[in-house]
């Protein structure tokens, strides 16, 4: 079995909660309404974009030209993007951080736009106690692309055969095989355990 020696954590659903639709229930309460308005809207495909680099001015005056009726909801977006992110997952943060007080080599690779994970950093302060994070709004590149993931490895000195990377999206994980990294799938802590462990990584 290879010696894993570097643990990396994917941020949004692994640690903590996000769900667009917590503050559009309040702002669009027809459901069909507002399935429709992210179907064709503020799409993920649209908001995929800030990740990549792209500042909310730009991303709001797209969709506003298009849809100049929408432009209170375009812009309730950005404006009330911390109750999209309303809470930590405890027991996925506790692997975390007994990983880092056991002397674990952790780090962060996040798809998450330059701004938003600067306010999640003052929201959630366990996301400064990894030794770092390479945030794709930062680095203009994402997540499942194979050149983020060689990004973080230049940054942080990684190898990845000796790296496991944690993400709840299946493409990402497989982003990171491609890199050569040993990845997991997130559905769950415990979940999560038993596969750290089956790598060899004690908790």
């Amino acid at each position: 079995m290879t010696e894993i020696r570097h643990i990396v954590f994917d941020i949004g659903k692994v640690l903590i909660h996000y769900d667009p639709n917590l503050p559009y229930q309040r702002i669009i309460p027809d459901p069909a309404e507002r399935a429709d308005f992210f179907a064709r809207v503020c799409t993920h495909d649209w908001n995929i974009e800030q990740d990549r680099g792209r500042n909310w001015a730009d991303a709001e005056a797209l969709l506003i030209e298009q849809f100049p009726e929408k432009e209170a909801h375009i812009r309730a977006f950005r404006k009330h993007w911390a109750e999209m992110v309303p809470h930590a997952y405890d027991d996925s943060v506790s692997i975390m951080t007994g990983l880092i007080d056991s002397g674990r080599d952790v780090t962060m690779l996040t798809n998450f736009a330059a701004d938003t994970f600067a306010e999640a950093r003052k929201m959630y302060p366990f996301l400064n106690l990894p030794r770092g994070v390479t945030v794709s709004g930062e680095v203009g590149l994402i997540k499942p692309d194979v050149a983020i993931y060689e990004r973080h490895v230049a940054n942080f000195g990684l190898s990845p055969a000796h790296s496991v990377f944690i993400d709840d999206s299946l493409a990402n994980v497989e982003g990171a095989r491609a890199a050569g990294w040993h990845a997991v799938h997130f559905t769950g802590a415990e979940t999560l355990k038993a596969d750290l462990q089956g790598l060899g990584i004690s908790l």
